[in-house]
Order: structure tokens, then C-alpha cells, then sequence
């Protein structure tokens, strides 16, 4: 299995998902997880898997001179600093900024080892391409029935691996271009996403609305597109993770990147339209991204900067320690391929509204779900949830029993039966 993060060193839900994916694996008997990651640092939770560094691997000479398989991946050795969660606005500041230098595509340290940073940064396409090489003598040095790779970043590498092994190839796609640029997709990672799907034997997508992505936008055959939603891990100690509020006044939670992805200005609307019929309510917004500074300055201009909080990016008991103060739960997304932030917030008796542009609106039954462009209907129903006791409570509990079955143990048997699926063929 490939994947680019693993906790406690994520940026978002990609790693949490890999995570809790691999932790449901581990409960069936008689399979063995391999996980590989760019850089590993040592302090990964490895009870239920074996992780590899891609960093930490020597490459042997016949490997660092396997020309052929570099030239299908010849495309990613750019000059460019595009990561995952950038949107087209802070792909293009980024350029700006970057040298155009001509940078080599092979570098090692002493003993055959490549470098790895384990991050997104400018170097992004180079450590892709490496994690590619790196892949192959993974593959080659460590008996496998089957390839899993994670999102766009891993496609190569799960490619590389399989043109060694010959094994059958499932890919992960938790989101596409399309969700994370708002429709100005990059030719380049375009082309990753593609090829890697054109090549897998398997494809599982986290929402149909990412089905009908990857079969519509990239023109792949349904057949080979299954969905298995995401779950959610059990929260942590709900005591060990509360927190004092310190304040009577009532708290609606926005938790995510700040990207246009997330729709952050749509909560900011609905704050406002909140804050004329009520003032004893704060609205946070715990995250990071190209939007903030506007967000801040926007929220500042209306004068309501009084009312809001901007905490930065939270991860781990963090994340739970604001849901433990929080009211409400809002989740305006633009274009979400699932979203796991709302069942976490759930799981932690949190009233929850989504929009109906997200993956998880297929299946949650007790959240509210408005579009994400209707700021009055999300305004109206953050008041009601304010207001109007017996509706939160309704929803706090319903919503955690039904949050409390989406086990990751139920989504890892449906993966499982597709692996079984694939090396039968």
C-alpha cells in the first residue's frame, strides 16, 4: 500500500483516511499490510502494519538505471510547486515565486538512498518521481499479492510496483482535480490522475458523486469503479479531550482547509445573517490555506471580527478538544468527495449541517444538508440549532448512533472482497 502521509504527520483527511483504513484491514485474518511512505519518522503507530520510508530504502544500481520505466513517467519531471490542496490562485502566486532552474530527477545520499522531504513542497513532482523508483525496488525486494496506492500523488508509484511485480493494481481515489481546483484542473496532474486510473485493475472512489467523476471527466469504464464510503475512528477519551468554554456564548465550528474547496465565505455569509438575529453566539474557523487572510479581512470589513475566531490548523486530540466546545458543526463545502470532519464532529454530539455537495450527504441521515451556495438556509438552520433545544438534542443523538456504526471494520471487508476480486481474476 502506498500512500504520501500516514499520522501523526497529515495535512488533511487523506492520511486519517489511509490510517483508519488500514487499521480496519488489520482486523481480517491472514493479510499483511506493507505501508510505504515518502519519509517516516519513527513515531507512526505500527501495531497493525509494517511501514516503509521510501527514504530509508537502498536503491541497488539496476534499479537507478531502470530507463525504461522512467520514461513513462518522464512527464512529471517539471520545475513546478503545485501540492495536493493548492487551489489555481496559489498555484499560480507559487510559480511566481519559484526559480526555473533545471533540476536533476535522480539525488542520493551515501549508501544508494534518495531523499524524501514527506511534504508538498516545490520539489513535489520530483519526490513523485523517485517515490516511483523507490516503489520498484520495494516490489522487487518484498513478496505481495496485490498493489493499493492512494490518491494522485502514489498512482506512479503503484504503477512502477505493479510493471515489476506484474500484480493486479487497485488505486484509491479520495478526491480528483476537479474537486481540488474548482473545475481549472492542471493538465499535469490531470495526466497522473488518468494514467493511473487507465492502469489500475481496481478503482474504488470514497463517493459515488467521485464515481460519477471518474467515469464522466476521465472516461473510465464503470465497471471497474466501485465505492466504499470512509468511516470514522473511535473518538478519544471524550474526558481527556474536554475542554472549559470559558464563555456563555454559543460556538459555530467551521473545521477545514481554507480553500475555495471548503467554501469558507459561505460560512462567513451565514455568520453574518446569524449575528443580526442573535449576539450571544462566536463563529471559529480552525484551519489554514490560501483564503484566510481574505476570510479575516472579509469578516473585519463586516464588522463582525468581534464574533470570530481563527485558531490555524488543528489535527489529533486538537480536533477534538474544539468539537468538545462546540454548538454546532458547519461544513459548507463547494465540491467535497466525502469529508470525514463531520463525523467526527458527530461522533462527538455536535449538531451538524453539510452541504449537499458532499460525498457523506449519501449517507448521513441526521445532519442537516443545505447547497452549499444557499447562505439563508444555512443561516437558518445554524439559528434553529441555536435556539431551538429539542432539535439539537435530536440531532446529537441520533446523529452519534448513526456516526457510531460507520466502523472502518465494515469498509476494510468490502476493500478486502474487492482484493479477493482482483487476484482472482
Amino acid at each position: 500500500m502506498f500512500g504520501w502521509e500516514f499520522p501523526p504527520h497529515i495535512s488533511g483527511g487523506l492520511g486519517t483516511a489511509s490510517y483508519g483504513l488500514t487499521r480496519g484491514l488489520a482486523t481480517i485474518p491472514d493479510l499483511d499490510i506493507i505501508f510505504v511512505v515518502p519519509r517516516a519518522y519513527g513515531d507512526e503507530d505500527q501495531r497493525k502494519l509494517r511501514l516503509i520510508g521510501a527514504g530509508d530504502v537502498s536503491m541497488d544500481t539496476r534499479h537507478l538505471k531502470f530507463s525504461e520505466q522512467l520514461n513513462n513517467l518522464s512527464y512529471i519531471e517539471v520545475n513546478s510547486s503545485l501540492v495536493p490542496y493548492h487551489t489555481p490562485e496559489e498555484y499560480e502566486t507559487l510559480i511566481n515565486k519559484a526559480e526555473n532552474s533545471k533540476k536533476k530527477l535522480i539525488h542520493t545520499t551515501r549508501g544508494g538512498k534518495l531523499v524524501f522531504s514527506g511534504g508538498y513542497g516545490k520539489n513535489l513532482f520530483d519526490e513523485i518521481a523517485n517515490y516511483a523508483l523507490v516503489a520498484q525496488q520495494i516490489a522487487d525486494d518484498n513478496e505481495h499479492d496485490l498493489i493499493h496506492a492512494h490518491d494522485w500523488l502514489t498512482y506512479p508509484a503503484g504503477m512502477a510496483a505493479k510493471s515489476v511485480s506484474g500484480k493486479p493494481l487497485v488505486i484509491h481515489v479520495h478526491a480528483t482535480d476537479f474537486d481540488r481546483s474548482g473545475g481549472k484542473v492542471n493538465p499535469a496532474v490531470f495526466e497522473i490522475e488518468k494514467m493511473g486510473m487507465e492502469a489500475a485493475d481496481r478503482i474504488i472512489a470514497v463517493s459515488n458523486l467521485t464515481r460519477n467523476t471518474i467515469i464522466e471527466k476521465y472516461g473510465i469504464d464503470e465497471a471497474k469503479v466501485t465505492t466504499v464510503y470512509n468511516a470514522v475512528e473511535p473518538i478519544p477519551d471524550q474526558e481527556k479531550v474536554a475542554m472549559k468554554r470559558g464563555i456563555e456564548d454559543k460556538v459555530v465550528t467551521f473545521l477545514g482547509r481554507v480553500t475555495l474547496q471548503k467554501g469558507p465565505e459561505y460560512f462567513v455569509q451565514a455568520a453574518e445573517k446569524v449575528l443580526r438575529k442573535m449576539d450571544n453566539v462566536r463563529f471559529v474557523m480552525a484551519g489554514s490555506g490560501e483564503l484566510l487572510e481574505r476570510m479575516i479581512t472579509w469578516t473585519a470589513s463586516v464588522g463582525i471580527a468581534d464574533r470570530f475566531h481563527f485558531t490555524g490548523f488543528l489535527k489529533g486530540e486538537d480536533v477534538f478538544r474544539m468539537f468538545s466546545i462546540s454548538d454546532v458543526y458547519v461544513m459548507p463545502s463547494v465540491s467535497e468527495p466525502f469529508g470525514i470532519s463531520p463525523l467526527e464532529a458527530m461522533q462527538s454530539n455536535v449538531p451538524t449541517i453539510i452541504s449537499n455537495q458532499s460525498g457523506v450527504a449519501e449517507i448521513l441521515k441526521y445532519a442537516i444538508k443545505t447547497d452549499f451556495w444557499d447562505v439563508d438556509a444555512m443561516a437558518d438552520a445554524i439559528y434553529g440549532l441555536l435556539n431551538y433545544p429539542s432539535l439539537s438534542e435530536m440531532f446529537r443523538k441520533y446523529g452519534k448512533e448513526e456516526v457510531d456504526n460507520m466502523k472502518w471494520e465494515n469498509s476494510a471487508r468490502k476493500v478486502y472482497t474487492l482484493y479477493r476480486d482482483s487476484v482472482l481474476q
